[in-house]
């Protein structure tokens, strides 16, 4: 379903997913709360994932529904409101005690890790796959 949106979605889902596993992993031992600890990443990786989804889902809308013209302002209002639905979940979280709210933000910067690691990690799986036809951006660039 994910590679249906775009190409790169599920390899940057991976990596959001394998990026909240080594946090998890390495920072729960030094942890008193281990309970919220683990719920605020857990949000914070939700949240990443969502997010994910939601950019690829906006950047195809924008591009077949609105065309070239509106695609812009419709790609620049839907990420405030990522930002937006972002604030208010963390607030509900501080106001309902629902988690770390600093392993929360360190969750949805998997995203950006992710989105950095994601050549890596779509390389590694196409290899995992037998495909030997991995291609990029920057391969594709050199040829021209």
């Amino acid at each position: 379903m994910l590679r249906r949106l775009n190409d790169a979605l599920p390899g940057l889902v991976l990596g959001i997913i394998l990026y909240g596993v080594v946090i998890e992993l390495t920072g729960v031992w030094f942890v008193e709360d281990k309970l919220r600890y683990t719920t605020g990443l857990l949000i914070g990786i939700a949240l990443a994932c969502g997010m994910a989804v939601n950019i690829a889902v906006v950047l195809q809308d924008a591009v077949d529904i609105y065309g070239e013209a509106h695609a812009k302002a419709k790609i620049i209002a839907k990420s405030v409101l990522r930002y937006i639905i972002v604030v208010v979940v963390f607030f509900v979280m501080m106001k309902w005690n629902l988690g770390n709210l600093f392993t929360a933000f360190i969750g949805v910067l998997g995203l950006k890790v992710s989105a950095y690691l994601q050549p890596f990690i779509h390389k590694a799986i196409s290899k995992l796959q037998g495909r030997g036809d991995v291609s990029s951006d920057s391969e594709n660039s050199h040829s021209t």
